[in-house]
């Protein structure tokens, strides 16, 4: 799945669950107002449009509980769960925009009628097709060149990922010896000296070419015949798995990918259209956050000594460090023994700061950062100084996320949890090099409604 998560298969998806939601709204009104009703109630008083929007409602509700999100939807118990939560949600805030408009109601009556009947269709369908998605005969028949490591990783993501469309088929390597050998799940089913025969006998949609370095196995001659064929799509197992994952892998990563995904013009003119978008959010959000500014910086006064705005070095693009402004969460003493990693309940931080942390309005000082063209709303995080000479050493290309202004929130932050250690931080930078490389307003807007969602769930903060 890609990683904007607006490809077809969920475009598909929420269409056919708006029809759902509207077939349910629909059998609501007939069943109380019967046919001759329901057209008064649909034609004269405008129930279609009512209808369409009770039910833009509902899909907003599913994407807030992450029910457009095949990776973490698995388990149909969680499945079920989610819709009652997310049903339960968009009911109670169309109660109170009926109790604010009434004029906007369809009829008296429908709406009770309705959400058992939506909660019955979508259970029904969303099983059905949870079930369909996950059926060993459907989606993609995947073949992977390779046997050795970075093969066997990428079989694995897709393994984790049963909802994505892909059905592995088998591996297929240069060593006999490996012949019907299980690497994980799938064996090796063949040579690479036999891959047209494999690909026509077992009715292959997809070549994954996952044999890193080792250019002389590669066969070349047998994969540009299928190539120039046209039969079969032949994907580098770098690129399969980003597009599966929304990450970059370190281990699949070489010097090429960072030749060949340089910016060039319209990289470059794409920039600055997203600087000056995200600018212009800064603005308006620096604006409508004035009077929380202003509250915040009284309860902060009060809740403790010391200055209301915290000032630290970050290193922002290309290496230039800048200082970073945030609203003060720690007691003024919290690194007197030198820089250490946040952590989860720690005790440095205020009464206060535990709260505007977990709402991440300790983040908002941080729009000034953007208006000043230091920030993007969007990007990898900043890091301190200390901490990126540490990170640097430790893991292979860190320096490449600061191509980029640092952001606000970022991919990394809504992909994965907040992270205190090395191995956080080299599991973040796959997130960050997988967003240098793909960057769009389309990339930036998902970020920040993803975002949006984390901080009405309290999720990740520390």
């Amino acid at each position: 799945m890609r990683a904007s998560r607006l490809n077809a298969r969920t475009v598909l998806l929420i269409l056919a669950e708006a029809a759902v939601v509207f077939g349910a709204l629909m059998g609501a009104v007939y069943l109380r107002f019967g046919s001759e009703g329901a057209g008064y109630e649909l034609i004269e008083r405008h129930g279609f449009l009512k209808a369409g929007l009770a039910g833009a409602f509902c899909l907003t509700a599913f994407y807030l509980f992450d029910l457009y999100d095949f990776v973490v939807m698995h388990d149909r118990r969680e499945l079920v769960l989610r819709l009652v939560q997310a049903l339960g949600l968009a009911w109670m805030a169309l109660a109170l925009m009926f109790y604010v408009f009434p004029q906007l109601m369809i009829g008296r009556g429908v709406a009770l009628l309705a959400l058992p009947l939506a909660l019955a269709l979508m259970v029904s369908w969303r099983v059905s097709i949870h079930w369909l998605l996950g059926h060993p005969d459907f989606g993609e028949r995947i073949l992977i060149v390779g046997s050795g490591n970075l093969a066997v990783e990428i079989a694995r993501e897709v393994l984790e990922r049963p909802d994505a469309g892909y059905r592995i088929v088998g591996f297929v390597g240069t060593d006999a010896k490996l012949l019907g050998k299980r690497l994980i799940n799938p064996r090796v089913i063949a040579l690479t000296s036999e891959l047209a025969e494999v690909v026509k006998r077992e009715n292959i949609d997809r070549i994954v070419v996952a044999m890193g370095e080792r250019r002389g196995q590669l066969p070349t001659q047998e994969l540009l015949q299928l190539s120039l064929a046209g039969t079969v799509s032949i994907e580098e197992g770098a690129s399969f798995s980003e597009r599966v994952t929304g990450r970059v892998s370190l281990n699949m990563l070489r010097p090429s990918w960072l030749i060949f995904s340089g910016r060039g013009r319209q990289a470059r003119i794409s920039g600055i259209t997203r600087s000056v978008v995200h600018r212009l959010v800064a603005l308006i959000g620096a604006i409508l956050s004035l009077p929380i500014v202003l509250l915040t910086a009284v309860l902060i006064k009060l809740d403790s000594r010391g200055p209301v705005f915290y000032r630290q070095e970050r290193v922002g693009k290309n290496g230039h460090p800048f200082t970073l402004l945030k609203f003060r969460s720690m007691r003024v003493d919290a690194e007197e023994a030198g820089p250490v990693w946040a952590s989860k309940d720690d005790d440095r931080v205020t009464r206060l700061g535990r709260i505007i942390r977990k709402i991440r309005v300790d983040e908002i000082p941080q729009f000034w950062n953007i208006l000043r063209g230091e920030m993007n709303f969007v990007g990898p995080r900043p890091e301190r100084p200390h901490f990126v000479a540490q990170l640097a050493d430790e893991i292979p290309y860190y320096e490449q996320r600061h191509l980029i202004p640092p952001g606000l929130t970022g991919w990394a932050q809504i992909k994965y949890s907040y992270g205190a250690s090395i191995e956080d931080a080299r599991q973040k930078l796959q997130y960050d090099l997988y967003y240098v490389k793909n960057q769009s307003l389309i990339l930036d807007a998902i970020v920040l409604f993803e975002t949006i969602k984390i901080i009405l769930f309290g999720r990740g903060a520390h």
